[in-house]
């Protein structure tokens, strides 16, 4: 394949991802803030917007409406929905002949929907309909996706760009919320925390999923090993990172290029921390350096997808 169809495809599908997590966080953000707890609305949107990995010009200025209509619609703002939707349209129109029709006519009715006049009357009425419906949007374009395209190398470069946003984005999302739910104890038992450990489990659409392994009792040490180690659950950081792995071991298989030996230890080694490691050991060491190691891996395994699927050198192909 070459090395622009697979960039296109794999940022076209991080752009997908990107999205839709912000979606997630605001929806999930704005409902808490309907809670009369000690937590102030500026607080939980930094809480956020650090979780978003901060994005410059989105700081708090008390008008939650004109906030979260930026966050939605601020096409100048890499952080917006509206920036990722024309993001992952543009970069499947680079690769038009390698998506198929559903897919493209998908995405396309997600672009024309973030745009049109009706969206900006909906953020003002039934803001929870519109992200709602731009969930759905995204949803039947990854289903799409799967169910109309062949599965070889470009489906697997979408797979590997929804993983590994994914990942980065759910240990950012935890180690934004270390500090306030995974080492508090005075407020252990409050109604605080408990909203806000669902509002948690809700950013990752996962409240059910964790009910399902652990009823409904809700403990941050739980929560810390559902969202981390759960091999089962598609938003959990172990399968995404089985995810990521499945995708470079079948991106060679279908006649793509060995992975270096680099790539294969990092995604290994990332593989491994989180298949041996138990909770236990998480929670009785550094968990926050636990969480950072885990997106300084993601970030380093996508430098080492750059630099070997799409920035390599002609001289380097043909020595393969």
């Amino acid at each position: 394949m070459l090395s622009r169809v697979a960039d296109n495809l794999f940022w076209m599908s991080r752009y997908l991802e990107r999205a839709e997590n912000t979606v997630r966080q605001l929806d999930v953000t704005m409902s808490l803030m309907l809670d009369t707890s000690d937590t102030s609305a500026e607080t939980r949107w930094q809480r956020m917007m650090a979780s978003l990995g901060n994005p410059v010009g989105m700081e708090w200025n008390g008008d939650l409406d004109a906030m979260a209509s930026k966050l939605i619609f601020d096409s100048l703002s890499p952080a917006s929905v509206t920036f990722c939707v024309n993001g992952a349209r543009e970069n499947a129109g680079q690769v038009r002949e390698e998506i198929s029709s559903e897919q493209w006519q998908r995405l396309n009715r997600l672009f024309h929907q973030m745009h049109a006049p009706l969206a900006q009357i909906q953020v003002r009425t039934s803001i929870n309909d519109l992200l709602a419906s731009v969930v759905d949007g995204i949803h039947l374009f990854k289903g799409v996706s799967d169910t109309t395209m062949i599965h070889g190398q470009g489906w697997q470069f979408i797979r590997l760009g929804r993983y590994l946003e994914r990942a980065y984005a759910t240990a950012t999302l935890l180690e934004v919320y270390q500090p306030d739910l995974f080492q508090v104890h005075e407020r252990e038992d409050s109604g605080y925390q408990y909203l806000e450990l669902v509002g948690l489990l809700r950013c990752c659409t996962s409240f059910e999923a964790y009910c399902q392994v652990y009823t409904a009792d809700l403990s941050p040490g739980r929560i810390l090993e559902f969202l981390l180690l759960n091999r089962d659950f598609p938003h959990t950081i172990r399968y995404t990172v089985d995810g990521i792995r499945h995708a470079v071991e079948s991106i060679q298989r279908t006649g793509g290029r060995r992975p270096p030996d680099e790539l294969t230890a990092v995604i290994g080694r990332l593989h491994a921390m989180l298949g041996y490691t138990t909770i236990g050991e998480i929670v009785a060491g550094d968990t926050a350096s636990f969480l950072h190691t885990i997106r300084e891996q993601c970030m380093r395994i996508h430098e080492l997808i750059y630099h070997y699927y799409v920035q390599y050198s002609i001289q380097s192909a043909l020595a393969v």
